[in-house]
């Protein structure tokens, strides 16, 4: 493998690594929003409720 292979590797598995990585937490974030009472969703709120 030349130096450009390499290089294209290094990039092609980090930048893989990272885009599993932010589809994964995207997922598991979706799925724990689920969970929330809609009591306790408070980025559903009002903006005028004065919580903030």
């Amino acid at each position: 493998m030349t130096h450009v292979g390499y290089l294209i590797a290094g990039w092609g598995i980090t930048l893989g690594t990272l885009a599993v990585y932010a589809l994964r937490l995207v997922r598991r974030g979706r799925d724990l929003s689920a969970q929330v009472p809609d009591a306790h969703r408070r980025w559903l709120e009002d903006q005028g409720s004065g919580d903030a």
